[in-house]
């Protein structure tokens, strides 16, 4: 299979999926290439932000969102020892003013599908083995599940799939294991005793995560663990698969997610991944390749902000995109839609990946955390301002 095509998106998540919707319904012939077969789980907090709903609903999956979705997360809380300290999460707007959660399983094959609606040429599962430069065009050689071979041409291409997974544009380079890098585990639970509408961050030694209620009365538990805290653990629960062991770490530090699991029944097999590396890569790459998603930058979950910044990320890219199209089919303009794209990803991201590497590293020291619990117990509203100055009613996209 020999295709031309204006864009190459490689990845199939909410960002992929949102590049590939938006540049198909603006006329753009997009080819995307998702190594995974959908619906998958993921490991993933689940929240989307309030300030995802206009764009949910421009993309043209709103009404779906909203029939699957979670309650309306309308409290946040924390819980850190045996504390459980709960505050109001700010309102985003009068149409759309609280977040939901929602199924990963379901999220990506709502956004895929709408891109195959809108026209996107959809090549999955399918998996890049290698992107080279033919002039002005970006080739790349995919092989789908059947071993079928296909080569990809295009102007533009975007990089989306998950920071873990190997680039394929480079070599994988092997980096040295660390004792501060970061594993995440997340599982879905029936029967758990959590409020609806409530968004509990968890503190401990070593770690973070948050709960929440999602779709069809699921509740989600999610955390990051360091390293040396999971040795730890399972040294100290050594008859305990990896996932079990981190959990009972979290259990015993946290009161307030024992109470929550009391009773609750494990719907599916745990899920993890790692190491993951939250920072700021970089949104254009000197080798002409736009990034989106996690690809560009990651932030420390703990402010459940990572498809908020998918979402908006391919947003921002795409309206620069647009545009340009005859410029970027001759050749022209891709430095310049780089580097304005590269400028507003900054500011509107790295003020949140710097604030949640500052919470993240807070919450993974339970001394800190024991500090901050009595300014926290007298000030709850703390916790709004907290969850407001990490992104969760800022608006970067200007849509109703």
């Amino acid at each position: 299979m020999h295709t031309d095509f204006d864009a190459i998106i490689i990845g199939g998540g909410p960002a992929g999926s949102t590049a590939a919707i938006l540049l198909a319904q603006a006329g753009w012939s997009v080819a995307l290439v998702e190594k995974q077969a959908f619906p998958r789980r993921k490991v993933c907090g689940e929240c989307i932000s309030a300030t995802n709903l206009p764009l949910l609903h421009a993309l043209g999956i709103g009404a779906a969102f909203d029939a699957l979705a979670g309650p309306e997360l309308r409290e946040v809380a924390l819980f850190a020892g045996h504390a459980s300290l709960h505050a109001p999460l700010p309102a985003f707007s009068e149409r759309h003013p609280w977040g939901r959660a929602l199924g990963r399983e379901h999220l990506d094959t709502l956004l895929i599908a709408r891109a195959a609606e809108a026209g996107a040429t959809i090549l999955q599962p399918c998996t890049v083995k290698r992107i080279e430069r033919d002039g002005r065009l970006h080739v790349c050689h995919a092989v789908d599940a059947d071993n079928d071979a296909a080569i990809l041409r295009a102007p533009a291409l975007i990089a989306a799939h998950g920071s873990w997974e190997p680039d394929p544009s480079s070599e994988d380079k092997h980096r040295p294991q660390r004792a501060s890098d970061l594993f995440a585990f997340k599982a879905n639970f029936r029967n758990a005793q959590l409020a609806p509408g409530v968004l509990p961050v968890l503190a401990f030694s070593g770690g973070y995560g948050g709960i929440v209620l999602g779709d069809h009365g699921r509740t989600t538990l999610a955390f990051c663990i360091r390293r040396d805290a999971l040795r730890a653990s399972r040294a100290k629960h050594a008859a305990r698969k990896a996932a079990n062991a981190a959990l009972a770490h979290v259990e015993a530090s946290c009161g307030g997610v024992r109470d929550v699991l009391q009773g609750a029944e494990l719907e599916a097999p745990w899920l993890s991944v790692g190491p993951i590396q939250p920072g700021i890569r970089a949104a254009w790459r000197d080798d002409g390749v736009f990034a989106i998603g996690n690809v560009a930058g990651e932030a420390h979950p703990i402010l459940g902000e990572g498809m908020s910044m998918a979402i908006q990320s391919a947003w921002l890219l795409c309206e620069r995109l647009i545009p340009r199209r005859d410029e970027l089919r001759d050749g022209c303009a891709h430095a310049e839609v780089g580097r304005d794209y590269a400028e507003a990803w900054r500011c509107s991201f790295a003020p949140r990946i710097r604030l949640a590497s500052a919470f993240a590293h807070l919450a993974m020291r339970p001394r800190a955390s024991a500090a901050l619990l009595p300014l926290l117990q007298l000030w709850p509203g703390l916790l709004t301002a907290g969850a407001r100055a990490g992104g969760k009613v800022r608006r970067i996209i200007a849509i109703a």
